[in-house]
This record gives structure tokens, C-alpha cells and sequence, in this order.
């Protein structure tokens, strides 16, 4: 086979990573303003005029490149907004940004601590058992075996014969709690935008590597909402308190009907639970620990636990009250709980799902 260099021209290759840049900094902008793209157009545009686009950048030829490649589309009256392949390219992207950050090796299969029937094969062997899948037959051993019993004699006899091991490989449902409350934007810290970005990339990874599993994701304010795996860019924290029991509540619903062995909730939160549903009404108290709402709260919590439901909180904030509120939480359900800034939020949590995936967490 003959092979062809070609020279690569400096000038170009400087293009292309500029190109690369601008994608990734166009995605950012989109998350950050839930997926509107005119805005994160002008945004754009605005970077530039500030200096922090260079003015050799051709902005309007980058996006009519990813008009071109359908990442974005018009409708009848010239509205902009995102195609189902926009919408593809921020999960790739948000997945791809958090999983260069993890060990490598870290993702792919997920067995659990014990050996057993399934899909991924081990070096060590054992004696074959009657009703062992015969694939699994280590001929090397097994004919060692064989000459070593009748001393250079090749008379095969099932005593020989040994199998390679098999881990198995659990399945997981999974359900993702994000908190969207007010504080979730406040105090010139967006909290809400990284919570998206794990919910992109874990929706990547589930459907790419892991399609048996299921991936939920629910939105919990003053109520709680699921949404759709395709609304994720579009999530936008608001006035809300935090009702954290029903948000538990809902997740345990989704739960309750999935058939895979683990099931755990992810909750995502800033702040201490606010609120309860109290029949039509919304009880709340945004001062302090309210007894009332504490006590509802952790009595849900109980339930996961008896349901083998376990929840792993990840706190975006450390002031106290959330903290003692997370660590009897924590307690109560036998879970676990993470402290995680909004830049280290996607690693924790997709290297715990991973993490979970190699033992029964119930």
C-alpha cells in the first residue's frame, strides 16, 4: 500500500484550533443561556467588540458554517434555535470536556465485585461445572491439565477441562434531581449551567456505552418536574424554593417502575430544603430549618432507604445548615454525599456513576 504526506500549512492548522475554540466557547454560551442561540450569538458578538474574540475571527462565516452543518435552524418568520443535532453536538461536547478530566480507563464496562455469569471474561479460570457455557473453555489449561494427569498421555476427560471466569455486569437506573431554585443563580455564581452540563454528559454516556440503564432527570423548585432528556439545554433556574421532599418523591416514582438492580438518585442542591406540597399547597420557609419541612424531608429519605433507593448528594454550597441538613440525610439513607464546586461538578459525579456501577448498591 503506498502512502501520501501531505504538508499541513501552519497558518490553517493555527484555523482549524481556533475553530475548535470557538465551538467550544459558542457550547458554553449556549448552556448558559438555556440554549438560546440568537443570544448566544450576540454574546459572541460582544465578546469580540471586548477583545477576547480576536478581530481576524470571521464570526458570520462561523455561523453560517454551523447553520451549514444544521446545528442551528430558521423558521418561517427568521427565528433562530437549535436542531435535534445541535442539540446531539452539547451533549457530545459537554461529555467529551468531563471525561478528559477522569483517569483514563475509568469508563467503560461495569462489573460488579462478583464473579459469576455475564459478558466479560476474566484471565483467572476454574474447574468446569456441569452447565458451563462450553465457549468459555480454556483449551490451554484444560489440555495441560490432561498431560499432566496421564503423564504425556492426551486423554482428555471433563476433570480436565477449567472455564474462564465471568464478571457480571449490573445495570443501574439512575435519576438525576437537579435543584433550581434561586439560589442557583445567585450571588454571581451560575450553579445551574454546570448542572446541565452532567446532565448532557451523562445522557451522552448512558445512551452511547451503557443503553440498558436508564437516565432520568427531574427539576425541583417550589415544585417538582420531570423533563425530557431533549429539554435539557433549555433549563432555567427561577424564583423558586426548595422543595427537596418532593423531589425525592418523584424520583422514587420513576424508580419504582425500573427493573435494573441498582437504583440511586443523584441530587443535585445549594440549599437547604425550603418547602413541602401540602395537598394543593406549597408550605415554605426560606428562614433557617423549619422543623416541619426537615422532618417530611427526611421521612421520604427513610423511604428510599427501606426501597433500596440511595441517594448521593452533591452540595454546591458548604454554609452550615445545609450541611447538617445533608449529613443526617446522608445518615438516615446509608448514602453518600460529596462537597463539589460547579467547576469539579461533572467529574464527581460521572466517576461515581461509574464507581457504583461495580457493585450493588442496595
Amino acid at each position: 500500500m503506498r502512502h501520501r504526506y501531505f504538508h499541513l500549512d501552519p497558518a490553517l492548522l493555527q484555523q482549524l484550533l481556533a475553530n475548535l475554540d470557538l465551538l467550544r466557547l459558542f457550547n458554553e454560551i449556549l448552556l448558559a443561556v438555556s440554549g438560546d442561540v440568537e443570544q448566544a450569538m450576540e454574546w459572541m458578538r460582544e465578546l469580540q467588540a471586548r477583545g477576547h474574540i480576536g478581530e481576524d475571527v470571521d464570526l458570520d462565516a462561523f455561523f453560517e458554517e454551523l447553520e451549514r452543518q444544521r446545528v442551528f435552524g430558521r423558521d418561517g418568520d427568521g427565528s433562530v434555535s437549535l436542531t435535534a443535532v445541535g442539540e446531539r453536538r452539547l451533549r457530545q461536547s459537554a461529555f467529551e470536556e468531563i471525561f478528559t478530566s477522569l483517569a483514563r480507563g475509568s469508563a467503560g464496562y461495569h462489573p460488579t465485585r462478583a464473579h459469576g455469569e455475564g459478558v466479560e471474561r476474566l484471565p483467572e479460570t476454574r474447574s468446569y461445572e456441569f452447565g458451563d457455557d462450553l465457549h468459555r473453555i480454556d483449551a490451554g489449561r484444560s489440555i495441560q491439565n490432561a498431560l499432566r494427569r496421564t503423564v504425556g498421555e492426551l486423554d482428555l476427560a471433563e476433570q480436565d477441562l477449567e472455564v474462564y471466569e465471568t464478571e457480571h455486569l449490573t445495570a443501574c437506573a439512575t435519576v438525576l434531581a437537579i435543584d433550581v431554585s434561586h439560589s442557583m443563580v445567585l450571588y454571581g455564581e451560575d450553579r445551574i449551567t454546570p448542572a446541565k452540563k452532567v446532565a448532557l454528559a451523562m445522557t451522552e454516556l448512558i445512551t452511547t456505552k451503557y443503553p440498558k440503564d436508564f437516565l432520568g432527570v427531574l427539576l425541583f423548585g417550589d415544585r417538582a418536574e420531570r423533563v425530557e432528556l431533549t429539554a435539557l439545554p433549555y433549563i432555567e433556574a427561577g424564583p423558586y424554593h426548595t422543595n427537596t421532599r418532593e423531589g425525592l418523591q418523584m424520583a422514587r416514582s420513576m424508580l419504582a417502575r425500573r427493573k435494573q438492580p441498582n437504583k440511586q438518585i443523584f441530587l443535585i442542591t445549594d440549599g437547604k430544603p425550603s418547602a413541602i406540597t401540602e395537598g394543593n399547597e406549597i408550605y415554605k420557609n426560606p428562614f433557617g430549618l423549619d422543623l416541619k419541612i426537615v422532618n417530611r424531608t427526611l421521612e421520604e429519605v427513610d423511604l428510599c432507604r427501606r426501597q433500596g433507593v440511595v441517594i448521593t448528594t452533591f452540595m454546591l454550597a458548604t454554609d452550615p445548615p445545609l450541611t447538617q441538613f445533608v449529613e443526617k440525610l446522608t445518615r438516615i439513607n446509608r448514602g453518600r454525599a460529596y462537597f463539589a464546586s460547579p467547576y469539579n461538578l461533572g467529574e464527581f459525579i460521572l466517576a461515581d456513576y461509574i464507581r457504583n456501577r461495580r457493585r450493588r448498591v442496595h
